[in-house]
């Protein structure tokens, strides 16, 4: 059943490329869309506004055809197709706001949760479980079959392999399901994935004794004893990483400047660096006749200890940009490097931003505003998760409500 409708517009490209909505802002930084490649198209939604209907981009339209009635409705369907058959070429429609709209919608922003999250033991933003936000990933997609087909050119559409990646997760959100009294909606949360899993699971033909497991939990009565549960001791949590933040690499030497570097998420991996924006931080030195760089980076919880060639990338005084290797030590990335400046020179201007060479996409935009905005919204999102049952909170009705990966980390007792 549809829950209204908004007007899209739908317009073909002189390529044939079929356009449904709008693009957003012109330039926006990647870390501000979340993006769903299904049968014959892409979608994306504004992580930083509502996210209604996607914005879509149809490059196949006989294969969009499956899934274009149950995203935008009949008449948003129409509409492509007259496009597609030449009988219109621009033109605005009334298009319904579909179950199948709303939690694609929700898969979007889960996939972006787990490439863009920005953990930071500075920002005080707890990091989520990778396994158990697979999992409910791998019900999402299941539930959101209809965008998918047997084309091999979709990454976001297999269920099994994200089951098979996150299973670790299945026991622990077996029995924080069985411990969570049955009326309240983290409960009614937990069930609609596990079974979701479960069947996604039965479909595609998998086995094993977890599998076995959550099969038997679902089929058998619950009887729920009342003990609380803490999903986080159930989950596990690193605890060989100790911040230290501000220890000095070096000693000796006149100092010649310090400052902070630019932290920009599209340069490196997920789980590499802390999101913060005070994350990246260098200090020049005069050691004799020579200058020297300093480069410290405060590394993500879950960084990788060694054979990571993450790098910095410094340019001095608007000169060419010069990469200083980083290797990690505890909790930082750290390198240094020799500057070349002039033996007078008191005030550099020295522009600093660390990268993961291959993975990097360049220098962008600043994006420091937009950054901001997305730790305002992941503040606002784990306050409510650490709510869930509250009777203010969103309905867990697979299309609003926070991930069960949310309200772990919202109820994490460490030290952020």
């Amino acid at each position: 059943m549809a829950r209204g409708s908004v007007d899209v517009h739908v317009v073909r490209g002189d390529d044939g490329t079929i356009r449904v909505g709008t693009a957003g802002p012109v330039g926006a930084p990647d870390f501000t869309r979340a993006v769903l490649d299904v049968a014959g198209a892409v979608l994306t939604w504004p992580v930083l506004g509502s996210p209604g209907l996607p914005m879509t981009e149809i490059h196949d339209a006989a294969r969009a055809q499956q899934w274009l009635w149950a995203v935008y409705g009949e008449r948003g369907a129409g509409a492509v197709h007259a496009c597609v058959t030449g009988e219109l070429a621009d033109v605005r429609v009334p298009a319904d706001l579909t179950p199948l709209a709303g939690r694609a919608a929700r898969l979007g922003f889960g996939h972006w949760a787990a490439r863009w999250w920005p953990a930071s033991h500075l920002d005080g933003i707890p990091a989520l479980q990778p396994d158990m936000l697979g999992l409910e990933l791998a019900a999402l997609t299941h539930e959101c079959q209809q965008l998918f087909d047997d084309d091999d050119d979709q990454p976001d559409d297999s269920a099994a392999e994200l089951i098979g990646d996150h299973r670790a997760a299945l026991d622990p959100l077996i029995q924080w399901w069985l411990a969570t009294p049955p009326s309240t909606d983290t409960a009614r949360h937990l069930g609609s994935v596990l079974r979701s899993v479960d069947d996604a699971a039965d479909g595609a033909g998998l086995d094993g004794a977890a599998l076995r497991r959550l099969r038997s939990s679902l089929t058998q009565p619950r009887r729920p004893d009342g003990t609380p549960v803490d999903p986080v001791t159930l989950f596990g949590q690193p605890n060989d990483y100790a911040l230290a933040a501000g220890e000095p690499l070096v000693t000796g030497g006149r100092l010649i400047a310090r400052g902070s570097g630019t932290n920009d998420w599209r340069r490196y991996p997920p789980g590499f660096v802390d999101a913060s924006e005070t994350a990246v931080s260098w200090t020049a030195r005069a050691l004799g006749a020579r200058r020297q760089i300093e480069v410290e980076v405060v590394a993500h919880i879950a960084a990788p200890v060694t054979a990571v060639p993450l790098a910095a990338e410094v340019r001095v005084n608007d000169g060419p940009r010069n990469r200083v290797p980083l290797s990690r030590r505890v909790d930082a990335w750290t390198g240094r490097a020799d500057l070349d400046l002039p033996a007078g020179e008191t005030q550099p201007r020295i522009q600093l931003g660390v990268l993961l060479p291959g993975f990097d996409p360049g220098p962008g935009p600043e994006g420091a505003a937009d950054r901001d905005s997305i730790r305002a919204l992941i503040r606002r999102r784990l306050a409510a998760a650490a709510q869930p049952d509250a009777p203010n909170s969103p309905a867990h009705d697979g299309t609003s409500g926070p991930f069960l990966a949310e309200i772990a980390a919202a109820t994490t007792d460490e030290d952020y």
